[in-house]
């Protein structure tokens, strides 16, 4: 699957397996990590949670939109939920592209488009409590 949303532990590999075609010579990639801190505050794990049916719906929505942009471009996103700790993959993307200008182009597009549009929270939890850094689902 393109396209997941997923509490098992997230890897760039097969992610990148599904978007490239024999005709694209670059694939650019987005691998997001939990941080150990946030804000100045220190950061001991997130939580992740997502309206599923809905956030693959839109992560397939962003894949269409940006082929209207860039029409030789594959598209692949998997992201995580639950409870993840600092070091942990929160988030994997890949895009193959014939050519790399556009493959880095659509990567950084479709990262920015995800965390605008994708019904995914994130809730960080720290020694001094816990807070919701997007909008609370």
């Amino acid at each position: 699957m393109k396209f997941r949303i997923t509490s098992e532990g997230l890897s760039l590999t097969p992610l990148m397996a599904l978007v490239t075609r024999p005709d694209c010579g670059a694939v650019a990639s987005f691998v997001g990590t939990v941080r150990n801190h946030h804000l100045g505050r220190k950061v001991t794990h997130l939580e992740y949670s997502a309206y599923e049916a809905m956030a693959l719906e839109v992560l397939q929505r962003i894949e269409e939109e940006g082929r209207d942009r860039w029409p030789e471009v594959s598209f692949g996103c998997h992201h995580r939920v639950g409870l993840l700790r600092v070091g942990e993959i929160a988030v994997v993307i890949a895009v193959a592209s014939p050519h790399r200008a556009e493959a880095f182009a659509a990567c950084a597009w479709y990262l920015d488009r995800l965390k605008a549009d994708c019904p995914i929270w994130k809730k960080e939890t720290g020694p001094d409590g816990s807070e919701w850094v997007s909008p609370r689902p």
